[in-house]
């Protein structure tokens, strides 16, 4: 049986949004060798407080998507919706009816960058979040774990994925 696969290709343009934070920041201040003053405190990026944790063999299923004018959508459930981050730098996808494999990277544990996505074709019923999904997948460029969340934001302020852990009972186990 042969089963139908495209593939997503990854956005290369750099958020404007970061681009713009990056450009904007403030070099550190240094005092003078010698000096007894301490150096300038640096500024904390947004989400600081947020806690930076590897996605390598983490499980999540979607909460929600919030859009940049304020439109929330929902899955009608959570578990039709997950990602799941290989510590091999792959990336195993279920978007409603349809499940898909790529590869991953997070060079700084900030930044993320989603390979093309191998997905198959199977039409998903009305009112499914799959399409949003595979359009904005090349988009994605950071993410943060806040709350035990996981947070994946689109270029230009496009949107806001939120995620949770899949709970251990739905996690696939070993097959015997």
């Amino acid at each position: 049986m042969r089963t139908n696969m495209r593939l997503i290709p990854r956005a290369s343009a750099v958020s404007s949004a970061l681009a713009m934070t990056l450009a904007c920041a403030p070099a550190a201040q240094n005092p003078p060798q010698g000096s007894d003053t301490p150096p300038a405190p640096r500024a904390q990026p947004a989400g600081a407080g947020a806690a930076r944790t590897s996605l390598a063999g983490t499980s999540w299923q979607l909460v929600k998507f919030q859009g940049s004018d304020d439109k929330t959508l929902t899955p009608d459930d959570r578990s039709k919706y997950t990602l799941a981050f290989g510590t091999d730098g792959t990336v195993s996808a279920r978007f409603d009816c349809n499940r898909g494999r790529g590869k991953w990277t997070s060079p700084d544990g900030v930044q993320l960058e989603l390979g093309p996505l191998a997905l198959t074709r199977a039409m998903c019923p009305p009112g499914s979040l799959h399409d949003r999904l595979v359009k904005d997948w090349g988009f994605v460029r950071s993410y943060v774990i806040k709350d035990g969340h996981l947070f994946l934001s689109l270029m230009a302020d496009g949107g806001i994925y939120e995620f949770e852990p899949i709970p251990p009972s739905k996690l696939p186990g070993p097959t015997s």
